[in-house]
Parts: structure tokens; C-alpha cells; sequence
């Protein structure tokens, strides 16, 4: 078994262009795009990039999330909740149950840890 493993270059990959499932436009017309660079050998997590454009999703998280963005900027409201702006450089957990509004103001690229159930 190997104990490290380097993700796939992304420009290898071909992305997924079909919204998240649990994600639904609310304001405008953004797209993503995600890459799934790696899955562990149990499938229980997985790790890529993902890019949208600016407009609002609702999202419904069933699984938790380590989120690093790398450019753009966003106001990501849990339902009930206050906003909470975020930028390049800035890194998040997004815990299972999570429902609200990701507000992507300027394009958006970020790595992903995904732990699956």
C-alpha cells in the first residue's frame, strides 16, 4: 500500500461541468466545474479543485468538507445564520448538514477534501 500519494495534474483530468448534486441556482447564471484528482483506495474521501462563476447557489452538504480557496472572493449563509465573507488564502470546514446560500462575487477556485460516508 502506498502511504503518499500525489494527486493527478489537473490539466489531465477532464472536470465534471454538472452542478453539484444538492446545489441549485438561486441568482444568476453560474457555472462550475469540478476535479476529482484523487480517491482513496476505500473511496471514503476524495480531493480536487472546483471553480464557479460568479451568482448564488443553495447548497445541501450530506458529507464533511475542508475547503482552501485559492482566488476569488464569496459570502458563503448557513440558513438562519450570518454571512460569512471569504477570500484567496482563506481555508474552511463545512460540516455535514450544512444548507445555505454560497454567494460567489468575484470567480472561484478552491481545493477540496471531501470525507465521504
Amino acid at each position: 500500500m502506498n502511504y503518499i500519494s500525489k494527486m493527478q495534474d489537473i490539466k489531465n483530468v477532464t472536470p465534471i461541468t454538472d452542478n453539484l448534486d444538492g446545489w441549485v441556482v438561486t441568482e444568476g447564471v453560474p457555472t462550475m466545474k469540478t476535479w476529482i484528482l484523487y480517491t482513496s483506495h476505500d473511496e471514503s474521501m476524495i480531493s480536487g479543485y472546483w471553480e464557479a462563476t460568479p451568482g448564488s447557489y443553495h447548497a445541501t452538504y450530506t458529507d464533511y468538507e475542508f475547503v482552501h480557496i485559492i482566488a476569488g472572493k464569496l459570502i458563503i449563509t448557513a440558513d438562519g445564520e450570518s454571512p460569512v465573507a471569504l477570500g484567496a488564502g482563506d481555508a474552511f470546514i463545512i460540516e455535514p448538514g450544512f444548507k445555505g446560500t454560497w454567494q460567489i462575487i468575484e470567480p472561484i477556485r478552491k481545493h477540496f477534501d471531501i470525507k465521504l460516508k
